[in-house]
């Protein structure tokens, strides 16, 4: 398998605005629901929730695209790819990635569906999965050759 080059300048800013993203989300988090569910908070995590499920699958499609076999189509696939190469565990990947995908999708397009109190309960419950992730990438980014890549 020839070596691949990762860019780091393709992901560091990634991780950097998903870390970024995910404390706005915790700060918006720590409002009562009642004062959560008011139009500018849900709205604001609403943006920052996407904005996080966004950085994580363009990782991934970086990712993926320097790896023979890698590129793939659909987001679910991209978290399902990860797992199988295992870029992230599997079992993560095959369960909560593939959440995250689908939830990306319906941020995008059946966001007039979401309620408040979906979203509330989502960062409450489910933002070290982004944690998850990213510590995922960052042991790639250290280890590079053991996915025949290099590092640029």
């Amino acid at each position: 398998m020839a070596e691949r080059t990762i860019k780091k300048q393709s992901i560091i800013p990634r991780l950097d605005g998903i870390q970024h993203d995910i404390a706005k989300l915790k700060e918006l988090g720590e409002l009562p629901v009642h004062e959560f569910s008011n139009e500018d908070s849900f709205i604001r995590a609403q943006f920052y929730l996407r904005r996080a499920l966004e950085g994580v699958f363009n990782i991934g499609t970086h990712i993926l695209s320097r790896i023979p076999g890698g590129r793939v189509s659909e987001y679910k696939q991209i978290a399902l790819k990860l797992g199988e190469l295992g870029i992230v565990d599997e079992q993560f990947a095959n369960g909560h990635l593939k959440a995250m995908a689908g939830y990306r999708n319906r941020l995008t397009h059946f966001y007039s569906d979401i309620r408040p109190e979906e979203i509330y309960q989502i960062i409450q419950e489910y933002l070290p999965d982004f944690d998850t992730f990213c510590v995922s990438v960052q042991r790639l980014i250290s280890n590079p050759e053991r996915f025949q890549l290099t590092i640029e």
